[in-house]
């Protein structure tokens, strides 16, 4: 009498993979029959091969491979939407990203419309999910320059804590940027990433922030050369801390084409013979 493991992944594992959701999620779909294995409705404790056809609200899903990676920098410009689609047609961070023959991007974490810097996009949705959430406690450091007097009392309520709509917010370091008159500059740091939260910590002292800018996501700073509107590979050094910091095993690193890696270049070297660069690698660009 023989006997045979059952094959291929879990359903559920292999959508959360996509970016769609966390495993919870997509069982909840499954189980409310929002999912299609090979053109039949998926139930609960299906498994699934890399060549089973899947499909949610009818519309098919392509998948990045199981055991490989991409991840890629973009410097996000403001004016851009965190979104895939956006109903008012405003431009996405997705529409400048190179394309992908299998997978899709999933963007790590999102910022607001009026926020610039350093975002992260994966083919590992697993990565994805396991970094965005709150468990996670990575450092996010932004560059702020806040209008109003800020004085010694206000800078130590926004490290001890400050009580928001949506709970009590802190940065766990504030660091002086520099700047005269009205305006001046900050590097402040949070763990975790709530809706608009560097934005309301200031205003909750009754200042008004004028330009914010992220410049690090855990051990991932935004390089010099890359400008507003440009996307660059991460390294596998970069990889790797992103995984470290999920709290899971590093995956085989695909690493992009010869054609992506020309045109990856071909902005950078387009940026240079317009003007010259800031060196600073936390420039006010």
């Amino acid at each position: 009498m023989s006997s045979s493991a059952p094959s291929g992944e879990k359903l559920q594992k292999v959508l959360a993979r996509t970016g769609l959701g966390s495993r919870r999620e997509m069982e909840s779909w499954i189980e409310a029959g929002r999912v299609t294995v090979n053109g039949k409705v998926a139930k609960l404790g299906d498994r699934v091969d890399d060549r089973a056809r899947l499909a949610v609200d009818g519309k098919p899903l392509g998948r990045a491979p199981a055991q490989e990676t991409r991840c890629i920098l973009y410097h996000k410009p403001t004016g851009e939407v965190c979104t895939r689609d956006d109903p008012q047609g405003r431009r996405t961070v997705f529409q400048r990203l190179p394309q992908l023959k299998s997978g899709r991007w999933i963007s790590i974490g999102r910022l607001d419309y009026n926020t610039s810097g350093l975002l992260l996009f994966t083919t590992d949705g697993e990565l994805a999910n396991a970094l965005m959430h709150p468990s996670a406690n990575i450092e996010r450091e932004y560059m702020v320059r806040v209008m109003g007097e800020v004085d010694d009392e206000m800078l130590q309520r926004l490290i001890e804590g400050v009580m928001l709509e949506d709970g009590v917010a802190r940065f766990t370091d504030i660091q002086d940027g520099g700047g005269d008159g009205i305006n001046h500059w900050f590097y402040v740091v949070l763990m975790e990433g709530r809706n608009r939260e560097v934005r309301r910590l200031w205003e909750s002292q009754g200042l008004t922030v004028s330009r914010l800018k992220r410049v690090r996501y855990g051990e991932v700073f935004i390089p010099s050369k890359v400008k507003q509107g440009q996307w660059v590979e991460l390294e596998p050094k970069d990889i790797k801390s992103l995984y470290r910091m999920a709290d899971l095993p590093v995956k085989e690193m695909r690493r992009s084409t010869a054609k992506e890696r020309e045109v990856m270049e071909r902005q950078f070297n387009k940026r240079a013979r317009g003007g010259s660069s800031r060196s600073r690698s936390r420039g006010r660009s």
